[in-house]
C-alpha cells in the first residue's frame, strides 16, 4: 500500500493519533514536571529521610525500562488486586520514569548557583520553603530549559508503549500496529508515522531554543 492509499484510507485516524499523541504527551510531561520538582525539592531539603526518599525514587525509575514498567503495571498490579485502565497504566509509565530525569536535570541547574546567594538568603532570614521557591527552582528551571525540552520529546518518544495495550482512540505507533494487523501498511505506515514524531520534535526543539534563549542566564 502506498502513501496516497494510506492517507486516503487512514488520513483521519493519523489525525486522531497525532492528537492522541500530544495530548497524552503534554499530561504526562505536565505530571513529570510537578512529581519532578516535588522530588527535587526532597532531594535538597535538611530533612535527612527525605533525601534518601528523593534519590531513591531517582535511582529507581531512571534505570527501569518503559515496557519493564508497563508489564508490571498492566500483568504484575492485578495480583495485589490492584487495577488500572490501561490508560491510566501507559500515563503513569510515561510520568513516573521522565520524573526522574526531570529532578536530575533540575539538580544539575541548582548546581549551577552560587552558594553565595543562598548564604546571603539565610542572612536576611528566609526561611528553606522562601529560599526554594524565590531563588533556587525559579534560576533551576530558566538553566534547565534545552535539558527539560530534550525529556518533553523523550516523553512522547515513551507514549509509544500505547501500542502494547488496546488504547483508544490509538497512539501514532498504536495505529501502525493497527493498520498492519488489518491492512498491508508496510514499511510506508510507519514512515508516515515517524515523519509526524519527527515534525513534533523539530517544533519541539525550536520553541524551546528559542525560550532558552529569552531567560538564559548569562554567567
Amino acid at each position: 500500500m502506498n502513501v496516497n492509499e494510506l492517507l486516503s484510507r487512514y488520513g483521519d485516524k493519523y489525525i486522531t493519533a497525532l492528537f492522541t499523541t500530544w495530548k497524552l504527551t503534554a499530561l504526562a510531561f505536565s505530571i513529570a514536571f510537578v512529581i519532578g520538582i516535588i522530588i527535587t525539592v526532597m532531594r535538597v531539603s535538611p530533612v535527612r529521610p527525605l533525601r534518601i526518599a528523593g534519590d531513591l525514587y531517582v535511582q529507581i525509575f531512571r534505570n527501569i525500562p518503559g515496557a519493564s514498567m508497563m508489564m508490571i503495571l498492566v500483568y504484575a498490579l492485578p495480583y495485589l488486586n490492584i487495577l488500572l485502565s490501561y490508560y491510566l497504566c501507559v500515563l503513569t509509565a510515561t510520568s513516573m520514569i521522565p520524573a526522574a530525569f526531570c529532578s536530575e536535570y533540575l539538580m544539575s541547574g541548582i548546581n549551577t548557583i552560587h552558594v553565595g546567594q543562598i548564604e546571603a538568603a539565610r542572612s536576611l532570614g528566609m526561611t528553606f520553603s522562601q529560599i526554594i521557591r524565590k531563588i533556587v527552582i525559579p534560576q533551576s528551571l530558566r538553566s534547565s530549559v534545552l535539558p527539560l525540552t530534550n525529556l518533553l520529546v523523550a516523553t512522547m518518544l515513551t507514549t509509544a508503549l500505547a501500542s502494547q495495550v488496546p488504547m483508544n482512540p490509538m497512539e501514532l505507533t498504536g495505529l501502525v500496529a493497527h493498520i498492519n494487523t488489518h491492512a498491508v501498511g508496510g514499511v510506508t505506515a510507519f514512515l508516515i508515522s515517524a515523519m509526524l514524531y519527527c515534525l513534533t520534535a523539530v517544533v519541539i526543539g525550536q520553541i524551546g531554543s528559542f525560550v532558552d534563549r529569552k531567560v538564559r542566564i548569562l554567567r
